[in-house]
């Protein structure tokens, strides 16, 4: 038996006293991140596709939908998968190459309205499906991704299954035998980046999870180690694979990173380095007469799109949001990704002088950045996003997005932050459906 099999299982079933308060708290931001995502994009034609739908399915209705209505757990997690996908404004965790809150917290919710679980419960079982998911991610390691899967669907799928899992009380065997039906259900590839078929991928993700715990515990048997077994999920998806695997007590969630704006996490390295550099080189765009940048080589084949053609395709495209910042556009409003930006002449323009490098001694986190201009004069600046804020910083960071985005909705998801001990599942589904306030 593989000692990653092994450490998911024991992280399944970790005791919920023994898992580290500041990773608790750390999931609690990811909720409230997860519902802002989530609420903002009811609205957004992926979503609205979705829930007609599953509408026209049928089944017994136990689980929330974002925007109203409740119908099966599966329906649900697809989804709202989805949907907190739909304007790619939520969380990433760059050790899992991927987003997690958007895989794995609609299938806890969803498992934890139909069986009437405590909104802790929820919030303890992402968290742990979380922590199998930044494991399996790390051991697919970057040939997995830049093959051309993406580990929100894929990695994400096992923690998925885990959390919904735990909360239908999943015994180990069990547990092992859904991992198993994972292994043959997970799936989502890059190549649907820029399209509707990237949030796609988060709700197929929460909907696998929900699927394949259910069908282990009806007893649907599977292969005894999916993962590193013969033929298994990472020896038939990664050709170099690795080999460090953090124990079960050992909580990585914490290095999670938020998005402040609302397009591909692979750009705000490069944005916040623009953003800080802006009042030492004032509004002079037309005078700048080249950009270097410098990232990491994984992000070339994610966000360096040279020429988008629509919206969708402007949040992954280096060229695009570099102009965007320099010429004070908002790069963290949803209403400026329209399919007028990627015509702008502007920005067209200014998208030739720019030029991006990969350079493999920088992270997933960082970039370097070097701008030209017409005098001849240098200036260099770089950006690193592992550098985060302080836990009382990054919560009232996470509170002004929420007015940002939500408006006067922001009172509605005020007790996540504030009270969650006193909630359950089905409160946080009344705030997912637009109910009464809790």
């Amino acid at each position: 038996m593989s000692n990653l099999m092994d450490t998911v299982l024991d992280i399944a079933e970790l005791p919920s006293d023994s898992i580290a308060p500041d990773a608790m708290a750390a999931a609690r931001l990811s909720l409230y991140d997860w519902l802002i995502c989530g609420l903002a994009g009811v609205e957004e034609p992926l979503a609205e596709k979705l829930r007609l739908m599953v509408a026209g399915e049928g089944g017994v209705p136990v689980a929330s939908l974002l925007g109203g209505a409740k119908v099966p757990a599966r329906a649900a997690a697809l989804v709202n998968g989805a949907t907190s996908h739909a304007l790619d404004y939520d969380d990433t965790h760059f050790a899992h190459v991927g987003h997690l809150s958007v895989g794995i917290y609609p299938a806890a919710l969803a498992a934890g309205e139909e069986v009437e679980a405590s909104a802790e419960d929820v919030v303890t079982a992402f968290l742990l499906g979380s922590e199998v998911a930044i494991r399996i991610g790390m051991v697919l390691g970057s040939a997995h991704y830049n093959r051309g899967f993406h580990q929100t669907a894929t990695a994400g799928a096992f923690g998925a299954t885990v959390a919904a899992g735990r909360l239908y009380g999943l015994t180990r065997s069990q547990m092992r035998a859904a991992l198993g039906l994972c292994a043959t259900r997970a799936s989502g590839l890059k190549s649907q980046f820029g399209t509707m078929g990237k949030p796609y991928n988060a709700g197929i993700a929460a909907s696998n999870g929900i699927e394949c715990a259910k069908l282990a515990k009806l007893g649907m048997t599977s292969c005894d180690d999916g993962l590193m077994g013969d033929q298994g999920f990472i020896p038939t998806h990664s050709d170099a694979p690795g080999s460090e695997i953090a124990p079960a007590g050992a909580f990585l969630f914490g290095d999670i990173s938020y998005k402040f704006h609302a397009c591909c996490h692979g750009t705000h390295a490069m944005i916040e380095a623009l953003i800080e550099v802006l009042p030492e080189i004032g509004g002079r765009m037309e005078e700048i007469t080249s950009l270097t940048l410098r990232t990491n080589p994984r992000w070339l084949k994610v966000c360096n799109i040279p020429a988008p053609q629509t919206g969708l395709e402007v949040k992954f495209s280096y060229t695009w949001l570099a102009g965007m910042v320099l010429d004070g556009r908002n790069t963290g409003a949803f209403e400026t990704y329209c399919d007028d930006l990627s015509r702008d002449p502007a920005l067209s323009a200014f998208a030739q002088k720019v030029e991006v490098i990969g350079d493999e001694t920088l992270t997933d986190m960082q970039a370097e950045c070097e701008l030209e201009f017409a005098d001849g004069r240098k200036v260099a600046f770089s950006h690193d996003l592992a550098r985060r804020p302080a836990p009382d910083a990054l919560a009232m960071k996470l509170r002004a997005k929420a007015k940002a985005v939500l408006g006067d909705g922001v009172d509605r998801i005020a007790p996540i932050l504030e009270r969650l001990s006193g909630l359950s599942a089905a409160d946080l589904g009344d705030i997912v459906r637009g109910g009464d306030d809790v």
